[in-house]
């Protein structure tokens, strides 16, 4: 029999709204018409079943892919306080997703949960501005993105949407006025004559002109790289919106194009876009597949032109094998330049021991950490610099010691 939530059995509406606070400061956008929602939704179900009330709030209020894990986790600590309090839910199992969360999840809705605003002793204000110590952005800039709590999240957030991008300049073969260039422009310099009688004061000169190299990125988004992807779309929405001839590609156990959906202004429309054309989020990895139908289909459209490919992976193939590597290496020739991005370099003792490293290491230009704050400033300076001769990529001895330098 299902529970009214006027009735006197408990304080569901308290207990909701306290919810929706939670998950606001933990970082979910959550609205108040959310909340009315919910409140109608849990009428027509029975609230003293925990997996009937997860199954109907995460419909209601979860609006996101990538924010399923910390929905997960906030609800379980959330109402387990209120089951201690009000006795509203039964003891019904959580699904896997809430009882298996990543345990940087863990700590950023702890944090939430001990905000005055939800135990109750204070509100706190919604417009709260974020303005660290130097000492604390120094901390910041090194720190892990999975330890990072809900406010360092946004604050390096607003730090990455202010980088400056440059992007590498590529020599075409196109001229261009240019007072030190190394070639005559003779129509200009006889035209410029015309007006001294037909003598020849200025010899104007031509250059060569340069236009910003492609920018192609494959952002895994399976669920060992969770803790990951959604400042790396904050990054890669803030490359696209700089410059117009960037790609993105999101794949996990298939390839989906966002590109468009990132053109928005907005970075929380534009993920909120890229959240809803992507179906294999947090899901397995397929490495080798999501580039077979990369080369296959986009390849050729938008790797042209000397473009730069950043992949973002962990190289964590459910199905290394040979077939990985032929894909890799036909990625590696079709672009002027394959970086590779890997946040598992964070670890000092790293190695590459899996089977999927081994077989995609050779086929890369760079192989760097992508895991800090720094780190991301790292890869925008490789991405500025001109066209310089690729970085031989290090053997699996002479890794640890590449890796040390390449992070500096």
């Amino acid at each position: 029999m299902a529970i009214h939530l006027d009735s006197p059995t408990g304080r569901i509406a308290d207990n909701v709204i306290g919810f929706a606070r939670t998950l606001r400061a933990s970082g979910l956008p959550v609205g108040s018409a959310a909340v009315i929602d919910a409140l109608n939704a849990l009428r027509l179900i029975d609230i003293g079943n925990r997996a009937d009330v997860f199954s109907t709030l995460q419909a209601v209020l979860l609006t996101r892919h990538e924010h399923a894990l910390i929905f997960a986790q906030a609800f379980e600590l959330f109402f387990r306080i209120a089951e201690q309090q009000n006795n509203m839910l039964d003891s019904v199992p959580l699904p896997d997703q809430a009882r298996k969360p990543p345990s940087s999840t863990c700590l950023r809705v702890l944090e939430a949960l001990s905000q005055p605003a939800i135990t109750g002793e204070r509100e706190a204000s919604r417009e709260h501005e974020i303005r660290p110590s130097v000492s604390d952005r120094e901390v910041l800039q090194r720190k892990d993105f999975a330890q990072m709590s809900a406010a360092e999240m946004a604050e390096v957030t607003q730090l990455i949407a202010k980088m400056e991008l440059p992007q590498a300049k590529l020599r075409t073969r196109r001229t261009r006025p240019d007072s030190r260039g190394a070639s005559l422009d003779l129509r200009r310099t006889l035209r410029g004559g015309l007006r001294t009688g037909g003598e020849i004061v200025d010899i104007q000169r031509l250059g060569r002109a340069g236009k910003s190299a492609p920018i192609v990125a494959l952002l895994d988004i399976s669920g060992s790289m969770s803790e990951y992807t959604r400042l790396f779309l904050h990054f890669l929405h803030a490359v696209a919106n700089e410059h117009k001839r960037v790609s993105v590609f999101l794949f996990g156990t298939r390839l989906t194009n966002v590109t468009r959906a990132l053109r928005a202004r907005d970075p929380d429309e534009a993920l909120a876009a890229c959240s809803s054309v992507v179906e294999d989020w947090a899901g397995g990895t397929r490495i080798a597949t999501s580039l077979h139908h990369f080369n296959k289909l986009w390849g050729r459209r938008v790797l042209a032109q000397g473009a730069i490919v950043l992949l973002i992976t962990d190289g964590l193939e459910r199905e290394a094998d040979s077939k990985l590597a032929f894909e890799m290496d036909r990625l590696h020739r079709s672009c002027r330049r394959l970086i590779w991005l890997n946040p598992l370099l964070r670890y000092d003792g790293f190695e590459p021991k899996a089977q999927g490293i081994k077989m995609m290491l050779p086929h890369v230009d760079e192989f760097r950490p992508v895991h800090s704050l720094s780190s991301i400033e790292g890869l925008v300076a490789a991405l500025s610099r001109a066209s310089r001769p690729m970085a031989a990529v290090p053997s699996p001895r002479s890794l640890n010691e590449w890796h040390h330098a390449g992070s500096r």
